[in-house]
C-alpha cells in the first residue's frame, strides 16, 4: 500500500461528509491540511478523486471505486476493534502451559478442570515434554507457564510451590518372590533386578541417578521408558522394578498389586509447582491462572 492509513482516513471522512470544512472539524485538523492530503493522494494514485464545487465535493467515478474498498477496510478495522474490546471484557485469551505427561495427568488436569469452568473464554494449549524442555521453552518465551519439579537454580523464574512428591521403587509380589528364590536379599534388590527408569533427559531420572550414585548402587540391567504411566504398567506385569512417584501409585500400593521396596536411606522428597518468567506485565490469561491456582484446591 503506497499511502499511509491517515491519508485514507482523510479521504474516507471527506467522502462521507462531502465537505472539507466538515471533515476538518470531525478530524480536528486544518482545512489546508485536508486539502494537501487529498491532493497528494490524487497525485500518487494518478487520478482525480473528488469533483469540487461551491457546495462541497463529490466523488468522481475513480473516487467512488476507491471509496468502496476503503469503506470495507475501515468497517473491517472497526469490527476488529469491537471484537477485541469484547474479548477483553469477556476475558478471552490464550494460555500456553508446559508440563510433563505425568504431572499433566495427575496434578495439572484437576486444576484445569475447575479453571476452564470458571474461565470458558480462555483457550489453553498444553505442551507435554520434560521439565528441562519446559524450562527451555519458558526461556524462549514460547510458553507462558510450566508445571515442573523445582529446579536447583531458578534464575529469573518465579516458582509457586504446589506440593511435594516422593520417588519410590516398586515391583509385584511375583517379581520379588523370584528374586528371593534366586538368593537376592532385600538389600540387593536394586542391584540385581531389571530397573525401569524414565529417560535420561528427564529431571526425575537425573535426580534418581544422583541418588543411586551417591549411595553406590550400581545397576546391572536397566530399561529407559518415556512415560511414568508406562513405568507403572510394566511394573504391574512383572517386567522389573520401577522407580515411580508415590503420589501416583496409591491405589496399587493399597490393593497390593505393587509392593514398595524399602530403602535404607529414602529418596528425599521433591517440590513441584508452577514456574513462570518474572515479568512486570503478565498477560491477562496468565494473571487469571496464577490468581486461580493460588486460591483454589483442585476438585477430584
Amino acid at each position: 500500500m503506497i499511502q499511509n492509513l491517515s491519508a485514507y482516513r482523510i479521504f474516507f471522512t471527506v467522502a462521507n461528509t462531502g465537505n472539507i470544512s466538515k471533515a476538518a472539524r470531525e478530524l480536528y485538523i486544518s482545512q489546508p491540511a485536508i486539502s494537501k492530503s487529498i491532493q497528494k493522494l490524487e497525485e500518487n494514485i494518478g487520478c482525480k478523486l473528488f469533483a469540487r464545487s461551491s457546495r462541497g465535493v463529490t466523488l468522481t467515478e475513480e473516487g467512488s471505486l476507491l471509496y468502496s474498498y476503503v469503506k470495507n477496510a475501515f468497517e473491517t478495522l472497526s469490527l476488529g476493534e469491537e471484537k477485541l474490546h469484547r474479548s477483553i471484557e469477556l476475558g478471552v485469551g490464550h494460555l500456553n502451559i508446559g508440563v510433563s505427561s505425568t504431572l499433566c495427568k495427575h496434578l495439572l488436569l484437576p486444576y484445569l478442570k475447575e479453571f476452564i469452568r470458571l474461565h470458558p473464554h480462555i483457550s489453553i494449549s498444553i505442551h507435554c515434554q520434560s521439565t528441562n524442555e519446559t524450562l527451555k521453552l519458558l526461556e524462549e518465551q514460547k510458553i507462558d507457564i510450566g508445571l515442573v519439579g523445582k529446579p536447583e537454580t531458578l534464575r529469573h523464574f518465579h516458582f509457586d510451590f504446589l506440593e511435594e512428591i516422593e520417588d519410590i521403587f516398586v515391583a509385584t509380589k511375583d517379581y520379588l518372590r523370584n528374586l528371593k528364590t534366586r538368593g537376592v536379599t532385600r538389600r540387593q534388590i536394586l542391584k540385581n533386578s531389571t530397573l525401569m527408569l524414565l529417560n535420561k533427559n528427564n529431571m526425575t531420572r537425573q535426580y534418581i541417578d544422583d541418588y543411586l550414585q551417591a549411595h553406590r548402587i550400581f545397576v546391572q540391567d536397566s530399561i529407559d521408558i518415556s512415560d511414568m504411566d508406562l513405568l507403572i504398567a510394566f511394573a504391574k506385569i512383572s517386567v522389573g522394578v520401577a522407580c515411580v512417584i508415590r503420589n501416583f501409585v496409591t491405589e496399587e500400593l493399597a490393593d497390593g498389586s505393587l509392593i514398595e521396596i524399602p530403602l535404607e536411606i529414602p529418596i528425599q522428597k521433591r517440590k513441584v509447582g508452577f514456574v513462570y518468567r518474572e515479568q512486570a506485565n503478565p498477560t491477562k490469561p496468565l494473571d487469571e491462572f496464577i490468581r486461580f491456582y493460588n486460591h483454589h484446591v483442585p476438585r477430584p
